[in-house]
């Protein structure tokens, strides 16, 4: 299953967006209405959560097909589903959320898509304002990391990273983040003793010296997959 969203994340950030437009496409300006799902309605979102996390975008998608296009909880999924599956509809559908009660989401999700396609200024920009809205919210501060990391703002990128773990224990993938982050600064100590702290695998080890050994790379500042491709990975858990 793993496999399968990693290379969700690779599509995406290879560029295959398309141009087309669903019968579900947010139209631009028209916020997104903020009334409570019904029963039915709540478990058709919960199935589409679950398709969603066990990899299966496609399917999540046409749960959500049933639902009404305006429901703020609705357009979220299936921004969420437009993004891994690098479809141009996300940017709208996130937009839709702003000013409203998932205003948060939206900005967190045009940060994922600026990042993606390598924008990290605008990335920056959209995630802090996220940040303002949701402080407490582990994945935006983790995603906020990720992208000061990418600009080379070593210390700001820790900052986001260990206010992700403190503020939900299990979060491996900030974890991993800031290991990464550790390794890149030849700080081998302080490194062994987070991954043993936290209780990290052999194999997050692994990736997160993967990551720091891309970001000693020259290209690295342009080429971020390794980095970008963090934000994406946890989609099906946001």
């Amino acid at each position: 299953m793993k496999a399968v969203m990693v290379v969700m994340s690779l599509m995406l950030l290879g560029g295959c967006a398309t141009s087309g437009e669903g019968p579900w496409l947010a139209l631009p300006g028209v916020s997104a209405s903020c009334a409570k799902p019904d029963s039915a309605q709540q478990l058709a979102l919960s199935m589409a959560d679950e398709m969603l996390a066990e990899g299966r975008p496609h399917a999540s998608l046409a749960h959500l097909e049933a639902l009404p296009a305006n429901m703020a909880e609705v357009r979220l999924r299936k921004a969420k589903v437009s993004r891994l599956l690098g479809r141009s509809e996300a940017e709208p559908l996130y937009r839709s959320l702003l000013g409203g009660c998932l205003a948060a989401e939206g900005e967190h999700g045009l940060g994922q898509l600026a990042a993606a396609r390598g924008d990290n200024i605008q990335a920056q920009r959209h995630l802090l304002r996220a940040v303002r809205l949701a402080p407490t919210d582990e994945k935006v501060r983790n995603d906020l990391g990720v992208v000061y990391l990418n600009l080379g703002n070593v210390e700001q990128a820790r900052f986001e990273f260990l206010t992700a773990i403190e503020l939900k224990d299990n979060n491996t993938l900030a974890a991993v983040n800031l290991v990464s982050l550790l390794l890149y600064q030849d700080r081998f100590q302080q490194a062994a003793d987070l991954v043993s702290r936290l209780h990290l695998t052999p194999a997050q080890f692994s990736e997160a010296r993967a990551r720091a050994e891309q970001l000693k790379q020259p290209a690295a500042r342009t080429d971020q997959v390794a980095v970008v491709k963090t934000l994406d990975t946890n989609v099906s858990q946001q």
